[in-house]
């Protein structure tokens, strides 16, 4: 077992601990956010014609929350700051289940519109919260060995989630499925306080030691500001940027094929569930046989450009064949790349920055730019409006996505640039 587990990951003795609860933590937090990803999948198929306003409460909603963010991150260390905005979503899905359990059946339209406002915040912040503590933890070499590994506990944990789900959509309400997330995020909150210390002793672009008890510090709009005046940090929010533009315009084709496509509620639920599970299965097998050989032998920009690439013969067949299969067969082959690879690789461009940057600029750019993205591809429903087809939209994406991987081999010799003063301190 030893020797096949070093076969998977090129792991020292010293890494080990924080490898596994890496691992660990990173499993639980997706595997929560898999058993109720179906529920707002459906809610957004069946409320179609109101996602557009729903996004853009979702918008605004990151506004307030990342100021919230950066004003705790400002004032405690990060092992206070993590379990406690976990546990703050723990009592959102509480007081959740309490509405969809006695909300009169009238209301339930206004329940289901503001859960998927909640899950749109909840999914990136929960998953922004563990990476920046991953970057701000290990050091950019540590990051292309163990990144690829940490994230086979996600998928393992996305491909639980929608079992859960699928096995218990028809026999359990929703409100059961958001305990069983609340439970498994309580879980993420306790594991915290196992992490060892971190491995950088130094921060080298501050000259001061990076204790990781000491409070971040700063304003609580350093985030925005430092995005402004660095090219790098403003090239990163631009790629999410446009990495979650593309994403929206495929999420508006799933909802619009799989309206028509699906008459009963619990199928749909059914068959996102099982897409789910499609992609994490998948993905799990790229993150333990490929990521990390990828990542070793061709580098983080091959890695970080493998899915911008794939999505360009992704939308051409879109344009080509614009049917439910073809859609499922992208979104499976998208989605799995890009937790196999563009998420790995992103999160090395990170272990460079600065630790403020870490938490305050990263979290600003992992959940504002993630829905700045979103906001922007609502002009798919423009385009439906002036009479496009969901072909000759797939077919605009293309050029979108040739200026995104531009933008990619920018950011990898940029990466490279930065990481070199750091290895030779």
């Amino acid at each position: 077992m030893k020797k096949l587990f070093s076969k998977i990951v090129d792991v020292k003795p010293e890494e080990i601990r924080a490898l596994w609860l890496g691992f660990v933590f990173f499993f639980v937090v997706l595997a929560g956010y898999y058993v109720i990803r179906p529920v707002r999948d459906n809610i957004g198929a069946t409320q179609f014609e109101n996602l557009w306003w729903m996004f853009t409460v979702v918008l605004v909603a990151m506004i307030f929350a990342n100021a919230l963010f950066s004003a705790i991150v400002s004032r405690m260390s990060r092992r206070r700051f993590i379990p406690i905005a976990y546990r703050f979503f723990i009592l959102n899905l509480v007081i959740f289940f309490g509405l969809m359990q006695y909300m009169p059946p009238g209301k339930q339209p206004w329940v289901d519109g503001c859960f998927f406002v909640w899950v749109s915040v909840f999914n990136l912040f929960a998953t922004a919260v563990f990476w920046g503590f991953m970057t701000d933890l290990f050091t950019t070499e540590q990051g292309k060995r163990l990144f690829g590994f940490i994230a086979v506990g996600g998928s393992l944990g996305g491909i639980l989630g929608p079992i859960i789900t699928a096995s218990l959509v028809h026999h359990v309400s929703t409100g059961v499925l958001l305990l069983i997330c609340a439970g498994m995020l309580e879980i993420a909150a306790q594991s915290v306080r196992f992490f060892p210390a971190e491995f950088r002793r130094d921060d080298p672009r501050s000259g001061e030691n990076a204790s990781a008890e000491k409070p971040i510090g700063g304003k609580f709009w350093d985030g925005v500001t430092h995005i402004c005046k660095s090219p790098y940090l403003f090239g990163l929010f631009l790629f999410i940027f446009l990495y979650t533009f593309t994403s929206t315009w495929t999420y508006f084709q799933q909802a619009e094929l799989t309206k028509t496509g699906f008459a009963d509620k619990a199928a749909r639920t059914a068959f996102f569930a099982k897409l789910d599970l499609s992609v994490n299965t998948l993905t799990l097998f790229l993150q333990i046989f490929v990521t990390g050989r990828l990542m070793k032998f061709l580098g983080v920009t091959v890695t970080l450009l493998f899915m911008p690439v794939l999505s360009l013969f992704g939308f051409a067949a879109m344009g080509f064949a614009p049917v439910l299969p073809v859609l499922a067969a992208f979104q499976i082959a998208r989605r799995a790349s890009t937790f196999a690879f563009m998420r790995p690789a992103r999160e090395v461009l990170f272990t460079v920055l600065r630790r403020e940057d870490k938490y305050k600029a990263k979290s600003f750019i992992d959940t504002f730019g993630y829905r700045c993205g979103d906001q922007f591809g609502v002009s798919y429903s423009g385009l439906k409006a002036l009479g496009l087809s969901l072909s000759a939209i797939s077919y605009i994406a293309v050029p979108v996505v040739a200026g995104w991987c531009a933008l990619g081999i920018w950011l990898g010799r940029k990466q490279r640039a930065l990481a070199e003063p750091q290895s030779s301190t």
